[in-house]
């Protein structure tokens, strides 16, 4: 690929709007805060995971991809297994825990940068779409305990 389709960069944008809708709900308060901060935890990880499945895949079809790409490609879930796990336990959950994951995710076109995987206009949008989902991601986490104690 060696530039980024439109469809993608629709696409990516719409991914946006889970987390807007999660931030609404929490921001909002009531009974759909709790919700929209599982939401928010959720779809970031989500997300967090997506990419790191993309990262091993890159590693397996480009052999000349540096040798940490695999563990790269299988830390985001381990990092959004652990960032649940207190929210399992019964532990105050999800504030730190979505602020660790958005920061992780602002930084991780720095993979792919690292990678070398630079298609015309590519990593713009991963910047745009990182810093969004990220950002959104630490903002709802700061307004987690306003919003749990529903």
């Amino acid at each position: 690929m060696k530039r980024v389709s439109e469809a993608a960069r629709a696409l990516g944008y719409a991914g946006l709007l889970p987390q807007f809708a999660a931030l609404l709900a929490v921001f909002k308060g009531g009974p759909w805060a709790w919700t929209g901060l599982a939401l928010a935890y959720a779809y970031a990880a989500l997300i967090f995971s997506f990419l790191g499945g993309v990262w091993w895949g890159i590693g397996i079809a480009r052999p000349e991809s540096p040798r940490w790409i695999f563990l790269a490609g299988v830390m985001p879930s381990l990092i959004a297994l652990a960032g649940w796990f207190p929210w399992m336990l019964g532990w105050t959950w999800p504030g730190p825990e979505l602020i660790a994951l958005g920061v992780c995710i602002a930084l991780s076109p720095l993979v792919d940068l690292a990678v070398g995987l630079k298609p015309n206009g590519w990593l713009a949008l991963r910047r745009n779409l990182s810093i969004g989902l990220g950002g959104l991601s630490v903002l709802i986490g700061l307004m987690a305990e306003r919003a749990s104690g529903i």
